[in-house]
């Protein structure tokens, strides 16, 4: 019985594992996709023009 004790814990990981996976994937693309790409765009834009803005305070 200690087997099934020892065999439980990476059974139930591997289980939700598989299902975070699955969960992924179907999230991937469909219809909210051309929104999540301008989200990223935006944030991407963002960092860049912090990135070369030059910094004016004195530093």
């Amino acid at each position: 019985m200690d087997y099934v004790s020892a065999l439980v814990p990476p059974v139930v990981m591997a289980a939700f594992f598989i299902g975070l996976v699955v969960t992924i994937v179907k999230s991937q693309g469909g219809p909210n996709k051309a929104k999540e790409d301008a989200a990223v765009d935006a944030a991407i834009s963002r960092a860049e023009s912090a990135q070369q803005t030059p910094r004016t305070d004195g530093v």
